[in-house]
C-alpha cells in the first residue's frame, strides 16, 4: 500500500521528444455494461481533433483475458490516432482489476458477457456525433484476437477487422498451445474428447459462417501460446466464404511480436494494420 496518495515523477528522459509531438487527447469514462455493470473505458481522439467532423474509429480489445487497460502509454493507439482514427478501448467482464466476479464472468462462457460489454461500449461510442457509423473497425491480439474473430462471426457492424495472434478453435488450441492445462481449466476442466460440443460452441470458427467483414490475419510463426494453425484456420475459412482477407506471417517471431519483436518487424506490423484500416475505413 502507498504511504501517501501522491506520486512523483522520477525521470524526464523523453520530455524534449514529446514536446515536438502532437499527441491525441484521452477521455476517460465510466459506463453501464450489458448487465448494468459499471465499466471503465477510454476514448483517444486524433491530434487536432474537431468535434464537428466525422471520424473513422477503431475498437481495441486487450489480451489475457485476465489483463486490463489502464493509465499507460500504448504506442499502437497513438500511431492510429495520428492517422486520423478515434481509438477506443475498455475493460469488459473477464479481465482483471475489478473484482473476482468481474474476472470470472467468462469462465467456460467465452463470447458471452465479454462480447455483450464490448458491444455496449461500441454502442456508446457510436452515438458520439463525431463518429462515422459507416467507418468503424475492430482489432485485438491473443484474447483480443479471439474476441475480434468472435465479433466478425456475430455482427457486421464493423467495416474492417485485424485479427492478431488469435484463438479460433479451442479443440485444436489445447493440443497445440503451451497453455494446454490452464485452457482446459477455463473450459470446464474436461478435455475436448470428453466435451466436444462445449469446446466448439465457444470457438469463433464455429460461427465464422456468418462473417462478412474484410479481415486481415496477423500471426507469428514461432508463437507457442497461440499456434499459427489458429490463424490459418481463420484465414482459410474466410477465403472459402469469399470474405476479403489477407494473412501476414512473421518468421522467427513469438507471441510477443508487438512488444518484443525485431524492430523492423514491429514497424511492419503497424504498417500492415494501418494499411488494412486505411483501405476500408477511409474515403
Amino acid at each position: 500500500m502507498l504511504a501517501a496518495a501522491t506520486t512523483r515523477q522520477l525521470t524526464r528522459h523523453n520530455t524534449a521528444m514529446l514536446q515536438g509531438l502532437r499527441l491525441g487527447t484521452v477521455e476517460e469514462l465510466w459506463f453501464s455494461g450489458a448487465a448494468r455493470n459499471p465499466l471503465q473505458g477510454w476514448i483517444l481522439k486524433p491530434p487536432g481533433f474537431n468535434p464537428a467532423r466525422k471520424y473513422p474509429s477503431i475498437l481495441q480489445i486487450h489480451g489475457g483475458p485476465w489483463a486490463q487497460y489502464g493509465n499507460y502509454f500504448m504506442h499502437e493507439f497513438y500511431f492510429l490516432a495520428a492517422r486520423g482514427y478515434v481509438v477506443y478501448f475498455c475493460n469488459p467482464r473477464g479481465g482483471q482489476g475489478y473484482g473476482e466476479k468481474h474476472a470470472k464472468a467468462i469462465l467456460n462462457k467465452f463470447g458471452t458477457a465479454d462480447y455483450a460489454d464490448l458491444m455496449a461500449f461500441t454502442d456508446l461510442v457510436q452515438r458520439k456525433r463525431y463518429i462515422d457509423r459507416q467507418r468503424m473497425g475492430v482489432t485485438g491480439g491473443s484474447y483480443g484476437g479471439f474476441m475480434t474473430s468472435w465479433i466478425i462471426g456475430h455482427t457486421q457492424r464493423f467495416k474492417a477487422a485485424v485479427v492478431q495472434r488469435t484463438v479460433t478453435n479451442w479443440t485444436s488450441m489445447v493440443g497445440s498451445s503451451d497453455g494446454n492445462t490452464f485452457f482446459r481449466r477455463w473450459l470446464g476442466h474436461k478435455a475436448p474428447w470428453e466435451d466436444l460440443q462445449n469446446y466448439w460452441r465457444q470457438s469463433p470458427i464455429a460461427h465464422i459462417g456468418n462473417a462478412r467483414t474484410p479481415t486481415l490475419v496477423i500471426h507469428s510463426e514461432q508463437d507457442m501460446r497461440c499456434e499459427i494453425e489458429q490463424g490459418e484456420q481463420l484465414f482459410v475459412a474466410l477465403k472459402t466464404l469469399g470474405v476479403e482477407t489477407e494473412m501476414v506471417r512473421f518468421p522467427d517471431e513469438s507471441h510477443g511480436l508487438s512488444r518484443g519483436g525485431r524492430t523492423d518487424r514491429r514497424v511492419a506490423r503497424l504498417e500492415h494494420i494501418a494499411r488494412w484500416f486505411d483501405r476500408y475505413l477511409k474515403p
